[in-house]
């Protein structure tokens, strides 16, 4: 539980990056530099001088620091992570500090920072810091810019950030393996001036596409283009973290890609502004509403939009397959195929045998069929009307009035009269 002094601690870390570092002494700044910004579970109002709203990770965190004479100090470890995508599935990855995606850097425009890198897996790698402009000694491209960070080893990346925007980091060595087992995170760079309009939640989802074979634990690094798990942050549907927003609030959904795929993010209820990219924040006056954000690989984009509808608002990835969990791609066509009285002369030779597709494929969202162990059925999660059949790149934006609060409200109570309804026949 996120307690009123943990959200005090994190507020206070905001508002030091924000230049009114002079109020505390060093210990205190210490103190505080260390403290992980999580989900604040209250809604406090905006403390005067606070030059941004802190990033929400769902099912993630951002990375702690420390102060060492004018420059923060990170430290990052890149070593091998299980990580849950949903209950009752753990996948054999790779990330930094426990985690993938690796916990969030967030910083100022004008901050100096020093990231320690420690290498704790079992071949060489490096870090580069995708979109940031740094001296090109501090790129992080092995062979070209470094040597590579042998395991064991660690080395330290210093430079002064000169933008602010929505930036990555990932490794660039084996590169194919090492993104492909989950080694990437967010490194957000908040502007010197408080953004006007304020943004009162700021979210930051991570995609990324794996292939784990069902039965089977690690992902296969080698596939290029037959993947069968997506993820927001690592996790698939009913994994998900939800987006929770009070009725007004303005909302930022900054979405990072380093998948082999472009993805196409839609946001029911809602349009919204695409107002920046990792090549830095979108003139007011040159951004362009959608409702559907295309995210190509090797890019970041952010979406803005003020949440004036309540409900539970479906986002997602809109092409189909991304919205499904532990898929074969090898099953035969068999819709409209009749198999009335198959499935028991099968049943003989395979007792656990099931006919289906012969109209469709819903009905595996009901069924309680046996699975290969540490694997997800295919389409999956409750709602308050029934199944919802989705797995994969699939969460809720859940907008309400007069919460007090940033947990989970629970299933949106509609007014009477606003759900579509079954015409007696």
């Amino acid at each position: 539980m996120i307690t009123r002094r943990k959200m005090l601690l994190s507020s206070a870390a905001a508002l030091l990056t924000g230049g009114v570092s002079m109020l505390l002494g060093r210990k205190q700044l210490e103190a505080i530099g260390t403290q992980t910004t999580t989900q604040p579970s209250p809604i406090m109002s905006p403390i005067q001088g606070l030059s941004y709203t802190p990033v929400i990770i769902p099912n993630g965190s951002t990375l702690p620091w420390k102060w060492d004479n004018g420059v923060k100090v990170f430290h990052l470890i890149a070593e091998p992570v299980k990580r849950e995508f949903a209950p009752g599935m753990i996948v054999n990855c790779w990330g930094y500090n426990g985690q993938t995606p690796g916990p969030t850097i967030e910083v100022v425009e004008g901050d100096r920072v020093r990231i320690l890198v420690t290498n704790k897996i079992a071949e060489h790698t490096t870090i580069h810091w995708h979109g940031v402009l740094l001296p090109n000694g501090m790129d992080g491209v092995g062979g070209l810019n470094q040597p590579q960070i042998k395991p064991g080893e660690t080395y330290a990346y210093e430079f002064t950030l000169r933008q602010h925007g929505t930036q990555m980091y990932h490794p660039h060595a084996d590169e194919m393996v090492q993104m492909a087992m989950g080694m990437e995170g967010f490194f957000i760079i908040h502007p010197k001036k408080p953004e006007q309009p304020q943004i009162d939640r700021d979210f930051c989802i991570f995609l990324q596409e794996w292939l784990v074979e069902p039965g089977t634990s690690t992902p296969n690094p080698n596939i290029m283009t037959d993947f069968n798990l997506f993820t927001f942050n690592s996790r698939v549907f009913p994994g998900t973290a939800p987006l929770i927003a009070r009725l007004g609030d303005r909302v930022r959904i900054r979405i990072a890609n380093l998948s082999m795929d472009s993805h196409p993010i839609h946001l029911h209820g809602y349009n919204f502004k695409i107002t920046g990219t990792d090549g830095g924040q979108i003139s007011p006056s040159a951004q362009w509403p959608e409702t559907t954000a295309n995210v190509p690989p090797g890019t970041t984009r952010d979406i803005e939009f003020v949440a004036n509808a309540p409900g539970d608002w479906a986002f997602h990835c809109h092409k189909t397959h991304h919205t499904m969990n532990a898929m074969s791609h090898t099953v035969p066509n068999m819709i409209g195929v009749k198999q009335k009285g198959l499935e028991q002369k099968v049943q003989n030779l395979l007792p656990d045998y099931m006919a289906m597709g012969e109209s469709g494929m819903a009905e595996m969202a009901e069924m309680n069929m046996p699975l290969p162990r540490n694997t997800l059925p295919m389409m999956t999660g409750k709602g308050p009307f029934g199944p919802v059949e989705m797995g994969g790149m699939f969460t809720v934006l859940k907008v309400r009035e007069g919460i007090t609060g940033y947990d989970d409200p629970g299933w949106y109570e509609h007014p009477e009269g606003t759900v579509a309804w079954r015409i007696a026949e």
